[in-house]
């Protein structure tokens, strides 16, 4: 069993458990220096996926558009072509 534990872990679980706490008291000294909460982080990929999510839309809407306007002219085009080509 402590085998096993220890694979999964990488190591003894003592010294696992030290090690995050280090690593973990180090990043929480580096985030209040910058001011980042993890809150903040949060809501700010959060308004990222909402931003893209709507941006997105936004761009097929546009994408409908460039597509109609190019079929106004695509499709008689296509259409006129094959009529006069279908007479020989």
């Amino acid at each position: 069993m402590s085998d096993g534990v220890n694979k999964f872990l990488g190591d003894s679980p003592l010294r696992v458990l030290v090690k995050l706490v280090v690593v973990s008291i180090l990043v929480g000294f580096v985030m209040t220096v910058f001011g980042w909460y993890p809150a903040d982080i949060y809501f700010g990929i959060r308004n990222f996926l909402i931003d893209l999510w709507h941006t997105g839309f936004s761009a097929l809407g546009r994408v409908g558009d460039y597509l109609l306007l190019g079929a106004a002219i695509v499709i008689p085009a296509f259409l006129i072509l094959r009529v006069m080509s279908y007479r020989r």
